[in-house]
């Protein structure tokens, strides 16, 4: 509904509409959105708020007792969670930056006009992601079996001895490293192969006009083409590697020896199987919080510094 004012300029009669708000109209948008922010606070900031709240309890038995920052001090003295913090670690600087580096290199692969079939053998490289991380953890499992694993009868024919895949300390970690490799590398592999696609093609011809050879344009025009994405799937592979529970549970249950813990499986043992809810939710915690500065050491050393 709108209301006529009339003014007289220069002898004119001119008319100007003045629109009337509805009542209730600087309402309305957040009405609209009200039924998602109750979602995300019903199934998102409660349970964050709880678990923290939960953190300053001890558990014994059926029995929660208020116990302050206890479980954080229990962190620092557990010989258990510094063990599973290293082998998350070894697995982050280990596998992340060799599974990124094979991505690139089949990102520049699949782009190449000499690949034949190339639909094909990228299809081929993404279908491991979409296999369940508990079906393909299984698969490795039957795959590395010391005893009768495929793997090993294969390395037989050629006079191999059987190689102790999962229930040695070093085997069992690269075991787990060749899993997390095959699962997420073609994933990588696409998302580097998309950025590709939309970098310029004259970037490359005034690099091949200056005398620039395929090191060289790959050093100076891919490489860096490619920097947001790399902080992208670093980022992302950073936090998958600290929340990394699935393939140490279905692989090695975080032995032997926990040499493969990690602290997802640790977190899982001490609230699930221990019940031990307090401390479990002080591991969270502390994850979030190595989660949180390892993003921002990532964003300041390979953000825009523009």
């Amino acid at each position: 509904m709108t209301a006529v004012s009339e003014r007289v300029t220069a002898g004119a009669s001119v008319v100007t509409p003045r629109r009337v708000r509805q009542p209730g109209a600087k309402a309305a948008p957040y009405l609209f959105v009200l039924p998602a922010l109750a979602l995300f606070a019903v199934f998102k900031l409660y349970p964050i708020a709880w678990s923290f709240w939960l953190s300053l309890f001890r558990t014994d038995g059926t029995l929660q007792t208020f116990a302050g920052t206890a479980n954080y001090e229990r962190l620092l003295k557990d010989p258990l969670f510094w063990t599973a913090l290293r082998n998350t670690g070894v697995v982050l600087v280990v596998q992340v930056p060799l599974m990124l580096v094979i991505a690139i290199g089949l990102a520049v692969a699949f782009k190449s006009a000499l690949l034949r079939f190339r639909a094909f053998i990228r299809l081929g490289f993404f279908l491991p992601m979409v296999t369940g991380l508990v079906a393909y953890g299984i698969l490795f499992a039957v795959l590395l079996n010391p005893q009768s694993g495929l793997v090993n009868w294969f390395l037989g024919i050629f006079g191999i001895p059987a190689v102790p895949w999962l229930t040695d300390t070093l085997w069992a970690r690269i075991a787990l490293g060749l899993a997390l490799t095959w699962h997420y590398t073609g994933y990588n592999a696409v998302i580097f192969l998309s950025r590709l696609q939309a970098l310029p093609k004259e970037h490359y011809d005034a690099a091949a006009v200056d005398g620039a050879n395929a090191w060289e344009r790959f050093r100076h025009v891919t490489l860096p083409g490619l920097r947001p994405v790399i902080l992208l799937t670093l980022v992302m592979s950073t936090i998958g590697t600290l929340q990394l529970f699935d393939e140490p549970y279905v692989l090695t249950n975080g032995g032997p020896d926990n040499s493969t813990l990690t602290l997802g499986l640790y977190l899982y043992n001490n609230g699930f199987k221990f019940f031990d809810f307090g401390y479990a939710s002080a591991i969270a915690y502390a994850l979030a919080v190595i989660i949180g500065i390892l993003g921002i050491v990532q964003f300041r050393f390979l953000g825009d510094k523009s």
